[in-house]
């Protein structure tokens, strides 16, 4: 089969590698689309690496190259003996996570962990595409079969394939919710303003999930540079904030009579904004710590976060319970949420890839583009 390896920092090539054989307990994908990921791009720039050793230390790209993409869809193709409830043709969503109903143990035998409804932080925890195993940046791939999920009706794949980011929104919006912070939704001191950080494909599905899904009908503000994104984000039902044009403490002091806002959701992965946030974060306000990829900051600028004693989250992952059936609810929500249009990912998707010898451009150029939103290869529907 062809597959695209990235053997090391900004050096990725298409290859001939052995097609996989499905374990009884997995079936065998032909990959239909995957989402491409700010995660992706992180390591193909070698700035994150999430392949660890027994001790816990990074193995570099040129001793194990990697086939990345974790956000994918497909059809199946081959059974394991011992899969009963998937047959040839039946299109399907994947978690990527592998924990231990993916490992075929018997509920005894979980830990605890997935016990406990943490399937993406299983002790012996693995992910397809990301830790060292093989994504779906090829033409196939054998994976568990408890974590595929059947896609009814007419969804595309392309849109399918962003169940993935969506189930990590819903994922980290749980999180949230249960946690005992001050301010809460709904609670005695509700929650009057949220302020999202970047309008990206993570901030944008905030936007949609807070407004369609929570019900939030205050008072929310996204902040980006990007026209284009602010746009989006404005159709979606926020006021939004152009960093670059504006002071974002000035703007933020304005816009909420000097209160600061009650939930801060941080999903640009930029680490600048942590100077700014003592003026942007009400004291005891929650701060959802949600992007990945923060450089140049010295961790000093943390003392002044500290002092608001606010509630800090950084959920990773669309981390959830395992149902009866030992699959994942968390992508099962994201599936329905898409399914019923509660959640539209059709307008976020910019850029398209046809072909494996394609993506490379998503990772070299298109993804520096003004227009770039997502990204996602398409291989069939």
């Amino acid at each position: 089969m062809k597959a695209l390896v990235l053997y090391d920092a900004g050096r990725m090539e298409l290859r001939d590698l052995p097609q996989p054989t499905p374990q009884p307990h997995e079936i065998l994908l032909q990959v239909g689309a995957v989402g491409l990921c700010g995660t992706d791009f992180h390591i193909y720039e070698g700035k994150a690496n999430y392949n660890f050793d027994t001790v816990g230390r990074c193995i570099p790209l040129n001793e194990q190259a990697q086939i990345l993409g974790h956000e994918f869809c497909g059809t199946v193709v081959e059974v394991g003996r011992e899969v009963k409830d998937l047959k040839v043709g039946d299109r399907v969503l994947i978690d990527q996570g592998i924990n231990c109903s993916s490992r075929n143990l018997l509920p005894e035998q979980w830990c605890e962990y997935c016990v406990t409804g943490n399937s993406h932080q299983c002790s012996q925890y693995e992910e397809l595409g990301l830790t060292g195993r093989q994504g779906a940046l090829a033409e196939f791939i054998a994976v568990p079969a408890v974590n595929a999920i059947c896609i009814e009706g007419a969804l595309s794949f392309t849109e399918a394939a962003l169940c993935e980011p969506l189930g990590c929104v819903i994922h980290a919006s749980q999180v949230q919710m249960k946690m005992p912070a001050r301010y809460t939704f709904g609670g005695e001191r509700p929650i009057k303003t949220v302020l999202i950080c970047g309008a990206g494909p993570a901030g944008l599905l905030f936007t949609q999930y807070l407004r369609n899904v929570v019900g939030y009908s205050r008072q929310l503000i996204v902040s980006e540079p990007n026209e284009k994104r602010r746009k989006l984000a404005e159709e979606y039902g926020a006021t939004t904030i152009d960093p670059t044009a504006v002071d974002i403490v000035e703007a933020i002091q304005d816009l909420t009579q000097g209160e600061r806002v009650q939930y801060l959701i941080e999903s640009a992965g930029v680490a600048q904004l942590f100077t700014q946030i003592p003026g942007i974060l009400r004291k005891q306000g929650t701060l959802m710590m949600y992007g990945h990829g923060h450089h140049g900051l010295d961790l000093g600028a943390m003392n002044s976060v500290q002092f608001l004693e606010p509630t800090i989250l950084s959920p990773c992952g669309a981390s959830g319970a395992i149902d009866e059936n030992g699959r994942p609810i968390i992508h099962t929500q994201a599936l329905d949420l898409l399914s019923g249009g509660l959640i539209n990912v059709s307008r976020l998707i910019t850029h398209q890839y046809s072909s494996l010898a394609s993506i490379s451009k998503a990772f070299t150029q298109d993804r520096f583009a003004k227009d770039y939103i997502k990204g996602v290869a398409v291989f069939n529907q």
